[in-house]
């Protein structure tokens, strides 16, 4: 009876949870104007005009955009993310601790805050009004660090990486044949995040970026169909066609994430 009260329960918060997609999808298959009459419950007519409106808008390159974006912070982030975890959970220097905390602290300092000196900043390195300004954030990954220092101080055993040193394998061998095979749920972990975020990230490219030829996914959705009328349904096609590529990668690598979060939660 348990059981199948929690199956119940579960069933129930999965339909509410996927709800909103459904309700998505449904609207992108409708006309703009029908959308103020009421939320449709089942799909209309109009997805081939939606669609033909969303890709004469340069749909296909703007999602080559979003995909070069994404993909590069993905690397970008997790290889200096990995670096600082390294450096910090298994070596013992000077200022250790106090690098530490400066990861912790910039973790508590609002992306808004630094908003205008990083533009400036951008802007000198001659970089500014590409999609530089939006790979580049991703360098300097604090949440990253912070995720990598206890990941790797939880999981990996320093006599593991003594006994490597012993047998002669150098530094460099000790963190590609040793860490990075340990550090794969981490790493995915990391690495299904920063895609994500910088996936939807709209905030950055809305202040970085005025040329529509550098457009990524969300501004260009914020912008689809202003020119003669707000086009909502064609909107919701643009979002259908943007936000299901994500949710397969997401459940693809679910097993993965899960193991890379809990990773460390459970000790002895």
């Amino acid at each position: 009876m348990k059981a199948a009260s929690m199956w119940f329960c579960l069933i129930v918060i999965s339909l509410l949870s996927l709800f909103p997609f459904y309700i998505m999808i449904v609207m992108g298959t409708h006309y703009s104007e029908d959308l103020f009459k009421g939320i449709p419950i089942l799909p209309g007519s109009y997805l081939g005009e939606n669609l033909k409106t969303v890709l004469q808008a340069d749909f296909i390159k703007v999602y080559g955009n979003s995909l070069i974006v994404s993909i590069v912070s993905v690397v970008l982030a997790t290889f200096t993310s990995t670096l600082i975890g390294y450096a910090v959970a298994k070596f013992e220097f000077r200022g250790r601790k106090l690098l530490q905390t400066f990861v912790i602290i910039t973790m508590m300092v609002p992306t808004q805050v630094g908003l205008i000196g990083y533009i400036i900043e951008m802007r000198h390195l001659g970089v500014g009004n590409t999609l530089w300004p939006v790979i580049l954030v991703w360098a300097a990954f604090p949440f990253g660090a912070f995720f990598m220092i206890q990941f790797m101080r939880d999981s990996i055993p320093n006599d593991l990486l003594e006994c490597a040193r012993i047998d002669g394998c150098s530094e460099p061998g000790i963190f590609v044949r040793i860490v990075l095979p340990i550090m794969k749920p981490g790493l995915a972990t990391l690495a299904t995040l920063v895609f994500l975020w910088s996936w939807n990230n709209y905030l950055l490219p809305l202040v970085t970026i005025n040329k529509s030829e550098w457009y990524t996914l969300p501004i260009f959705i914020s912008n689809l169909g202003i020119v003669h009328r707000t086009d909502y349904a064609a909107r919701m096609t643009a979002l259908t066609m943007t936000t299901i590529p994500v949710l397969i990668l997401f459940i693809l690598g679910s097993k993965t994430f899960m193991k890379g979060l809990t990773a460390g939660a459970v000790k002895g």
